[in-house]
């Protein structure tokens, strides 16, 4: 896998500008890309920043813009076809796409926050594009984390409720894990770093387990002991796992209506 020798990143914002700098950490050559935002954004050393497109068609376009923005930046990448678009916008399938921007090959990519750390995930999608093209698609993506391919494009919607906005719901819980500390008598600050550190940890551990982190629970709750009673809490009639599901449905169904506005 190779990093393209030309690319448009269409929007700069938290996500497109993690992913640039994650691109160019990994080798991708400064020069080769242009930046397309009216927003004047900060970018790395040597990238080209500009409010609209002009200049020769490069070889791949990441669209970065927010969904509802898709008409308004569309008509201005309607006469170009490069080897590849690739797109994060949430909820706009592959279909909506290849109407408004002629490329040769769409793929689907959504990627989350921890990119910016190269600790992220990016799920693509693609199903009709070349090999060429998906091989480029995972050459982006592989610096910036985990890559996962999905072959249903039905399923994008879910993927997207999950591991796309995840991180927002991660971030929840440890300020909701730290409020409860504080509301137990620990300083507030305190019980932040407690509560972020404990997580992290957590995640470590449960990322090089060979178990599921549903037996490093009971594991690490003995019978009657204190951990034991506080899973007793989140167990009761499945709350937690009825919270996340009703979680994730929520943002899902966004992504649907989302989608709906795109095919018009």
């Amino acid at each position: 896998m190779t990093m393209p020798k030309s690319l448009w990143l269409v929007g700069a914002g938290n996500m497109g500008g993690a992913m640039l700098r994650g691109w160019i950490a990994a080798g991708l050559a400064a020069h080769s890309v242009t930046v397309i935002d009216p927003g004047a954004p900060v970018v790395p050393d040597g990238v080209r920043v500009l409010s609209a497109p002009e200049g020769t068609t490069p070889e791949v376009i990441v669209l970065a813009v927010k969904p509802q923005l898709l008409d308004a930046v569309a008509p201005s990448l309607s006469g170009v076809r490069p080897a590849l678009l690739l797109s994060i916008l949430a909820g706009v399938e592959e279909a909506a796409l290849a109407s408004r921007i002629p490329a040769a090959s769409v793929v689907r990519a959504m990627p989350n926050l921890p990119v910016a750390i190269g600790k992220g995930v990016t799920a693509l999608h693609a199903a009709h594009a070349t090999a060429e093209a998906r091989s480029t698609a995972e050459a982006l993506a592989a610096p910036l984390g985990k890559v996962e391919w999905i072959g249903d494009e039905a399923m994008f919607d879910a993927v997207t409720a999950l591991s796309g906005c995840g991180p927002g719901f991660v971030f929840r819980f440890i300020d909701a894990l730290a409020a409860a500390g504080a509301a137990l008598g620990l300083p507030a600050d305190q019980a932040a770093r407690l509560a972020l550190a404990t997580v992290e940890g957590s995640a470590a551990m449960a990322a090089g387990a060979g178990e599921s982190p549903a037996v490093l629970a009971d594991r690490v709750a003995s019978p009657g002991g204190s951990t034991r009673e506080g899973l007793n809490v989140l167990d009761q009639d499945e709350a937690l796992k009825q919270l996340l599901a009703a979680t994730l449905t929520a943002s899902r169904n966004r992504n649907a209506e989302l989608a709906a506005v795109a095919r018009g």
